[in-house]
């Protein structure tokens, strides 16, 4: 049977090293994970809580394809709490996930053959994500001078319809304070670019807070998760705020192709946004972890790293000591039981030199980790 081109997509290679850990761990072999941006913690307690009286209360079905409202309402909310932005709830699209948010985004602002420019190194789906839609991804190699994020200059002669930033970034945790973020919608607006706001790490911070682009301007696509600051990878919610004038566009393909998000996650979500006690108490086991990633990967030879502002990743540049990422990630599995990501993933032109090491886990396992690192690096 025949398939479509828009399915040659690249692999998600950090699946992939997820899969070749787990196969290590089938055979018996502890693997200490920093390849997955994934939290050790489980959602909030009251998130939990709340869903097991929910179930037990009566049936879980659909939703509003826009989601709950009392949830709509809860996450503006939070841009209050956050930002000091005052968000008109009806401007918020609760997702299944922020994957959701971006294949609604995209279909929403963007017609096949469109070109989106993305910063790289980057988070490697929004690039997959635009082919299978039919659009053209355009990477913009960013500068370790500009902590690996875009700048306007980088951006010049360059055709493009839309740009997609992260700030907090994967795979850097570099952020783009007020200034920066500004500059570049400034630029987009110019030049009639459409602008995507990827927020999903937004408080994981270090220092200053993460600058949202809804206390710049209106003319924006957020995109935002309850995977990461809130702890539900698995649970698949996340939200979008988008433009007035764009929301019934948004809701109608919000409905053909995802009914709602599970009603059973939006309940969870709706719990969880309150959980500050708990939440904040993990974001202090990250800034623990982020120390000791700073002062450990040094001592095992991963010289090259930025500290960075937010999430929980160190990037490293590791062209003194291989040319195929992907084959070192493999050695470092095979012989230290550390899986770790390779940059091919975010960058597919320099990305054979540079290491993602993710450090969402418990403190415990980023100290075993580094010490396994360690004792490999000196046996190499």
């Amino acid at each position: 049977m025949q398939s479509s081109r828009r399915g040659d997509v690249d692999p998600f290679i950090v699946m992939d090293m997820m899969e070749e850990a787990r196969r290590i761990e089938a055979a018996g072999q502890r693997v200490i994970h920093m390849e997955v941006g994934q939290p050790g913690t489980p959602a909030p307690a009251a998130a939990r809580q709340a869903l097991a009286r929910a179930m037990e209360a009566g049936p879980l079905g659909y939703t509003v394809a826009l989601g709950l409202p009392e949830l709509r309402a809860a996450i503006a909310g939070l841009y209050r709490r956050w930002y000091g932005v005052d968000l008109n709830p009806d401007r918020v699209v609760v997702t299944s996930g922020s994957s959701a948010g971006f294949l609604l985004a995209f279909t929403a602002l963007f017609d096949a053959g469109d070109r989106v420019a993305l910063g790289e190194p980057g988070y490697p789906s929004y690039r997959q994500i635009l082919r299978a839609l039919s659009l053209v991804p355009v990477g913009i190699p960013t500068r370790a001078e500009n902590r690996l994020q875009p700048v306007p200059a980088d951006l010049e002669g360059v055709e493009m319809q839309g740009l997609i930033v992260a700030s907090p970034g994967n795979p850097t945790g570099t952020m783009l304070d007020r200034a920066a973020l500004a500059a570049l919608m400034e630029h987009a607006r110019a030049r009639g670019i459409r602008f995507v706001s990827d927020e999903i790490y937004h408080g994981l911070h270090y220092g200053a807070r993460a600058v949202s682009a809804l206390e710049i301007g209106d003319e924006v696509y957020v995109i935002n998760s309850f995977s990461k600051y809130f702890s539900m990878t698995g649970w698949r919610i996340g939200w979008m705020v988008v433009p007035e004038d764009h929301l019934r566009k948004v809701e109608r393909l919000a409905q053909n192709m995802f009914i709602c998000p599970p009603h059973a996650s939006q309940i969870a979500a709706l719990h969880a946004i309150d959980a500050v006690e708990e939440l904040e108490a993990n974001r202090a086991v990250y800034a623990r972890n982020r120390e000791l990633m700073l002062a450990g990967l040094p001592k095992a030879g991963f010289t090259r790293i930025a500290p960075p502002d937010g999430a929980f990743y160190v990037y490293a540049d590791v062209a003194d000591l291989t040319g195929d990422s992907l084959a070192f990630a493999r050695q470092i599995l095979a012989g230290a039981g550390v899986a770790v990501t390779p940059g091919l993933d975010f960058d597919p032109h320099r990305g054979r030199q540079t290491l993602r090491f993710s450090y969402a886990r418990a403190s415990a396992d980023i100290e075993e980790g580094l010490a396994r690192l360690t004792e490999f690096m000196q046996r190499r």
